[in-house]
């Protein structure tokens, strides 16, 4: 059935969409009429030589197929719903090493070892030193401030705190940070000529990550620590991760924990910013709903995929086996059949069942609770240090296919 709201050719993950907005009009003209809809693609466009992909915008749909990796795998096509045209097939294929391109019983007993870094107790255990990181972060963007009291949140606020909670988490030296940091962006920016990063670029750091980190694991193995990665890779013979298993992970926390939780601040601070009356809010109540809030109105991936494993029916669209399908977590998120007013940012919100950190399922996300005590730090350092702060100018968006991501904001201290 065509959809009148979407011009010929219109394609959620073409990257000069995001760069410019997330098309929620177009998502929102899709749920009341073609909750699945095929978008046609020219064959390898996104790295996959096939006609397009099925656009999933309910959020109970988006559920269901998070929900049900026996239909829809992670691991036929990765996650990632779309590459530069340029990456070859082998490529793709060797992300499959990343748990987030797994499917069970693989994924099962990968998670199964790594969740052992995010329990409540290994959680709480960085909270002190995080805090004190989060206030140190905010009083240096203070004082750093141009003459006008002008800096850009992104580089001076955001970026830091996920950082230093990766690096807290695995045992990163402070002075190896920033090359984390580095190799992170430049896994996750390709789409952006601004950085004039390539795929190959791409691919070298995450090459860097991966060495970086089997190192790290290895030095552990040697001299076992009172830390994670200790625990994830000392005894390998006793079910923990060999060295290489460790690398991937660290990639996967380098752009899902450091990339997703930089752009859900960033777009936190946007929110309150252009929505004084719940900054005020914040400033008297703090409330422990605010995080929550925070990532349903960022959405920070836009979409995630999968793959049909067998020919099925979902929304009322027949998809066949090998048909890749895109989760639009954004969509999902404005979906008015489960949150009321989903347009307004309201951080009192509850119930909040919102998909930000995934549909459910066995790839719901591992850190969210480390996420959630980032976000909350972050804003109780802001409103504590620079409760007057003011929006000085309007985001600069990334280009990326799936990231809804902000590379400046530019704000000032009254």
């Amino acid at each position: 059935m065509p959809c009148p709201a979407l011009p010929d050719g219109f394609d959620f993950t073409d990257p000069d969409v995001l760069q410019d907005r997330v098309p929620f009009p177009e998502f929102a003209r899709l749920r009341q009429v073609e909750p699945v809809h095929w978008v046609a693609q020219r064959p390898g466009v996104a790295g996959y030589d096939d006609a397009g992909y099925w656009a999933v915008t309910r959020h109970e749909d988006v559920k269901y197929v998070s929900t049900h990796p026996e239909l829809f795998s992670s691991s036929a096509n990765t996650a990632i719903i779309r590459f530069n045209e340029s990456i070859s097939r082998d490529s793709i294929d060797a992300q499959k090493l990343i748990m987030l391109n797994m499917d069970p019983p693989e994924h099962t007993r990968v998670r199964q070892i790594v969740q052992r870094g995010f329990t409540p107790r290994a959680v709480r255990s960085l909270e002190r030193a995080l805090r004190e990181r989060a206030d140190a972060v905010v009083r240096a963007a203070l004082e750093g401030a141009a003459a006008d009291g002008r800096f850009d949140f992104v580089t001076r606020v955001a970026v830091e705190l996920p950082l230093q909670a990766i690096a807290e988490l695995i045992g990163v030296p402070q002075e190896d940070r920033a090359k984390i940091f580095d190799w992170s962006n430049k896994m996750a920016a390709y789409d952006d000529p601004e950085y004039a990063v390539t795929e190959e670029v791409g691919a070298e750091a995450a090459m860097e990550i991966v060495s970086y980190a089997m190192n790290l694991a290895a030095a552990r193995k040697e001299c076992p620590a009172d830390d994670i990665v200790s625990r994830l890779v000392a005894a390998e013979d006793e079910g923990n991760l060999s060295s290489d298993e460790f690398g991937f992970f660290v990639i996967l926390l380098a752009v899902a924990g450091n990339e997703t939780t930089r752009n859900a601040i960033t777009h936190g601070m946007h929110a309150f910013l252009t929505h004084p009356a719940q900054w005020e809010l914040f400033l008297r109540e703090r409330p422990r709903t605010a995080a929550e809030e925070i990532v349903r109105w960022a959405t920070p991936v836009v979409a995630f995929q999968r793959t049909a494993t067998e020919d099925t029916e979902l929304g009322g669209a027949r998809i066949r086996r090998g048909d890749r399908v895109g989760i639009f977590y954004s969509s999902a998120n404005h979906d008015p059949d489960v949150f009321d007013d989903p347009g307004t940012f309201d951080i009192t919100r509850d119930p909040n069942p919102h998909l930000g950190f995934g549909g459910g399922g066995p790839h719901f996300c591992l850190g969210k609770s480390l996420a959630v005590l980032e976000i909350d730090l972050i804003f109780d350092a802001v409103a504590a240090t620079m409760p007057g702060l003011r929006l000085a100018g309007e985001p600069r968006r990334l280009r990326s296919a799936w990231l809804n991501g902000v590379k400046e904001l530019q704000v000032a201290v009254r």
